[in-house]
């Protein structure tokens, strides 16, 4: 089976350019460049009428979406949640998990982990996210303290013996034990990531030397610039900026970063150092006032106000409503970012991350056939996940 879509604004990493792409089956057969693709009789031909076509966006970090709960141990939970994604432009994901029991960390990890052998109908399962348990009490966030501990190694090589699709690890480096767990994770294939983390730049110093290469939510969770008696210590935000080889988390919903500090950290790390997430939460998707963050079980209360999740107290966020889409518009409308820098921040850059830019995150002869379009609003309009059309506003777009 073949699909044509012509009359394209197709998004690469480097340009966007009117053209035409044909999809054989599940990979990208063509793409050209203002020239149209001569359709064979039992072809499918898509206009896209100037819509812009992008590669599907690659999320690292969600808890949920739809009214699910990447924790609520149960397959709708999982597969209702990544649907929700996949409506919004989203073709692989990496579900979250929170600080929890062990029992449940366990039994979600092993649903997950048997639920990513779906291909239908669903964003592709890359792996799963670990945000804790070894956090930062002072910067636990709306992460259950019941559960913060620091790391223990039996305990966590046990984790990933159990679990070995784990992609990306959340720790705070300043615990005791915890560059002992990045260099492990390094060694292993993990990515290590800084968060809800408490610690100063000579700290960041030595989690980057021994392995941690990421920044997870940057600036949500972390410490900034503080006063100690006389001396000026730089966080873990400052540090962020400083070193160029922490990748970062940014929650680009509009809330969790004001429109001139998301300016200056595009500024300084730029498009291949920035993937884009949204922390989502179960609301996300949804319009509803309250809601629970985590399992129906064992989760906490959140309110929804102004387009944002926040604990009770309002003290602090609790993930965000955010999806896939509304993160692309956010950095372009409010910060000035080209089409083609956002998209890249959500495709290639954590594709890249994940080293499987070698099959997905761009448009590209040869690479799988996860396509996106938007119009200039980056309102969804088409969604194909591995050669199947998911998603669509038109119908009669096809013929």
């Amino acid at each position: 089976m073949r699909t044509i879509f012509t009359k394209a604004t197709i998004v690469t990493p480097f340009r966007k350019f009117k053209g035409a792409v044909s999809v054989i089956d599940d990979h990208i057969e063509e793409t050209v460049s203002g020239e149209e693709i001569t359709p064979q009789p039992n072809d499918t031909v898509i206009n896209a009428e100037g819509l812009y076509l992008a590669p599907g966006f690659i999320e690292l970090h969600t808890h949920g979406g739809g009214g699910h709960d990447f924790m609520d141990n149960s397959p709708e939970a999982v597969t209702g949640a990544c649907q929700t994604h996949l409506q919004h432009g989203t073709t692989a994901i990496l579900p979250t998990t929170l600080s929890s029991s062990d029992e449940e960390l366990f039994s979600n990890l092993g649903l997950i982990d048997e639920i990513s052998k779906t291909k239908e109908g669903m964003p592709e399962i890359l792996g799963i996210h670990l945000e804790g348990p070894y956090l930062s009490a002072q910067k636990k966030g709306a992460q259950d303290p019941r559960y913060i501990k620091n790391p223990n190694p039996d305990e966590y090589k046990h984790i990933f013996a159990n679990c070995p699709s784990i992609k990306i690890w959340t720790v705070a480096p300043e615990l005791p034990g915890a560059l002992e767990m990045g260099r492990w994770m390094r060694d292993n294939g993990i990515i290590a990531s800084i968060g809800h983390s408490n610690a100063v730049f000579d700290d960041i110093f030595l989690a980057v030397e021994n392995g941690f290469s990421m920044l997870t939510h940057f600036y949500n969770g972390m410490s900034c610039l503080s006063r100690q008696k006389y001396k000026m210590l730089p966080g873990v935000a400052e540090s962020g900026l400083y070193f160029n080889d922490l990748t970062a988390e940014v929650i680009a919903d509009g809330c969790h970063i004001p429109p001139d500090l998301l300016k200056l950290i595009c500024k300084i790390k730029g498009p291949d150092n920035i993937c884009l997430v949204t922390d989502s939460m179960r609301a996300a998707g949804q319009d509803v006032k309250t809601s629970i963050l985590g399992s129906l079980k064992n989760g906490q209360p959140v309110v929804i106000e102004n387009g944002a999740a926040f604990i009770p107290s309002r003290e602090s966020y609790a993930g965000s409503i955010a999806t896939a889409d509304r993160l692309i518009r956010t950095v372009i409308q409010t910060a000035g970012i080209p089409v083609t820098d956002a998209v890249k921040m959500m495709t290639v850059t954590p594709a890249r991350m994940l080293h499987v830019d070698n099959r997905i995150g761009s448009i590209a002869s040869g690479k799988e056939a996860d396509i996106v379009l938007f119009d200039e609003n980056i309102n969804i309009k088409l969604v194909m996940n591995k050669g199947k059309i998911y998603w669509r506003e038109k119908c009669y777009w096809a013929k």
